[in-house]
């Protein structure tokens, strides 16, 4: 059999139990993925159809600015009163679940502690992102979306982008960031720092989002709720 390194033209269940058994055995932290609790698969399912929801509310809405005939008009605002009854129906189910289950609901006592966090944002982040905890700053940052990387080749140095990341987290930190900024004195200091700087505001957000996933990461790793004047 013909390698090159750990390239293998041969390919049977054999050889490749044996290159992952080389990468686990070469790679550092290495972690055993866990199996979502029962409950948390529940909270995913109920969080996303009621985001997919959200969407089609949107998407119906837009249609609704541009000229209409009456009855497609009228067909639509019954589909936006019925999904935005179905999301109140599926967020009252959300937080009976997060109120029954004692992880959730001190987990969610925690994250709700940091200005600008909601019930609606916990349950965000409790159904789509169970590692929050057990992450380290730049982990919190990255799994959201929410760290910059780099775009260099070479000798040019292009500019850092974020990219990737849960979405379904990203977008409720990005509701949070902005209530965030309008109540916290110590984000409001944090934002004018980098508009002094000359950052335009999109990265003045996304710099929010950022420090709230931080935050919110550290609050659970602490089992501490955030002081009321965090450290900007």
């Amino acid at each position: 059999m013909r390698k090159v390194g750990h390239r293998r033209r041969l390919q049977t269940d054999a050889v490749d139990a044996r290159m992952l058994a080389l990468f686990a055995a070469k790679s550092v932290d290495l972690r055993l993925w866990p199996p979502p609790a029962p409950e948390t698969v529940e909270l995913r399912g109920l969080r996303r159809r009621r985001d997919d929801l959200a969407q089609m509310i949107r998407i119906e809405q837009n249609r609704l600015e541009h000229p209409q005939i009456k009855h497609v008009e009228r067909s639509l605002k019954r589909h936006v009163r019925a999904m935005s009854n179905e999301i109140k129906e599926l967020d009252t189910q959300i937080a009976a679940l997060v109120a029954a289950t004692p992880e959730f609901r001190q987990k969610s006592g925690l994250l709700t502690s940091v200005i600008g966090v909601g019930l609606k944002t916990a349950a965000a982040c409790l159904a789509y992102l169970p590692e929050l905890g057990s992450l380290t700053k730049g982990e919190a940052a990255s799994i959201v979306g929410l760290a910059p990387h780099a775009q260099d080749s070479g000798t040019l140095k292009g500019r850092r982008r974020i990219s990737g990341g849960r979405r379904e987290v990203r977008s409720s930190l990005y509701m949070a960031a902005l209530t965030a900024l309008r109540l916290d004195p110590a984000m409001q200091a944090f934002a004018h720092r980098l508009k002094e700087r000359g950052k335009p505001a999109k990265v003045v957000i996304t710099a929010i989002m950022r420090k709230l996933a931080v935050i919110l990461n550290a609050v659970l790793k602490t089992g501490e709720p955030a002081r009321r004047t965090h450290s900007a």
